[in-house]
């Protein structure tokens, strides 16, 4: 797509952005996805582009041709984040509502999103995975937190022997995830004895143009956080083989099987939402609906027709 070149007054899209994403009230996860959105919006419409000139066309041109071919939830978010930031950005200039155009997608549920229980199993049995997505993967599981909780866990906020972290839930409250023996056994052999910097680091150490910020780098190796898409993009060549669809699962689905398994098990809610950070119940319900699995056994368990020994 060609660059869009500056005509008349008003702030540049770079300056406008950057600005935007300084914003003290936005958590660590949105800015993120908010971040993913702009970036896009410059590479394509071009840094100079004034805000003021641009029109819905264009940024539904963007979009097309960015997320035109993907997922329902994708386009919606990225959508979302464009709004945002139109809706403050107006509030500022004069200028077209950027969104006009770009129309919400229709999101269809998903009812079987839940990883069943021997899948999971299979996964940790696996030799091939490296120590890391190993370990991210049965912490994510363990917990039930949130992604972008247990990435953004550092080494200082670690218990180990308490088998618990200190991690920011949604929201900006401060709260401890806990984790069961299974992620105990590995956290030390990936920390190798590392007290500093994050607990899950890239493979590599991040060239000069992509230096992060000195929170998100381990003084140790020098390596960075690992990121949320790359945590994503991992786990879903690592499922591909085991999910019907062939497509891979999603972290996400990892939380949701976590607490719908807990669920089957007989853990109440108020445990449930202690466990994974729930503020209400209302939200929680989604998570802890029982498994065709589980309804399909207990069907069998009490079918009159099932031959007992």
């Amino acid at each position: 797509m060609a660059k869009v070149l500056p005509l008349t007054g008003g702030p540049a899209l770079a300056d406008a952005a950057t600005t935007f994403l300084n914003r003290r009230d936005l958590d660590a996860d949105t800015l993120r996805s908010y971040r993913q959105t702009l970036t896009c919006l410059r590479t394509e419409l071009g840094d100079g582009a004034l805000l003021t000139d641009l029109t819905a066309e264009q940024t539904t041109a963007v979009f097309t041709a960015a997320w035109g071919n993907a997922a329902a939830r994708t386009w919606n978010r990225h959508r979302s984040a464009l709004r945002s930031f139109t809706t403050w950005a107006t509030a500022r200039w004069s200028m077209t509502d950027l969104t006009a155009l770009v129309e919400r997608r229709r999101e269809n549920s998903d009812g079987t999103k839940v990883i069943d229980r021997h899948l999971i199993e299979a996964l940790w049995q696996r030799r091939d995975l490296p120590l890391r997505d190993k370990t991210l993967f049965r912490l994510l599981y363990e917990s039930a937190a949130r992604s972008v909780e247990v990435l953004g866990l550092d080494v200082g906020d670690l218990l180990l022997e308490a088998k618990r972290g200190r991690v920011r839930r949604k929201g900006g409250t401060t709260d401890w995830i806990l984790w069961q023996s299974g992620t105990a056994r590995l956290l030390p052999r990936l920390l190798a004895g590392r007290t500093r910097g994050p607990v899950f680091l890239t493979d590599r150490r991040p060239g000069p143009a992509r230096t992060p910020a000195g929170a998100d780098l381990c003084p140790v190796t020098g390596r960075a956080r690992l990121s949320y898409e790359r945590a994503e993009y991992l786990f879903k060549q690592a499922t591909k083989t085991i999910d019907p669809t062939g497509a891979g699962y999603t972290l996400h689905q990892l939380r949701h099987s976590r607490l719908t398994h807990l669920g089957e098990d007989g853990w109440s809610s108020s445990t449930l939402m202690t466990l994974s950070g729930h503020r209400n119940l209302r939200t929680l319900g989604i998570y802890v609906q029982s498994s065709a699995e589980a309804v399909a056994a207990a069907l069998a368990e009490h079918d009159p027709g099932r031959r007992r020994h």
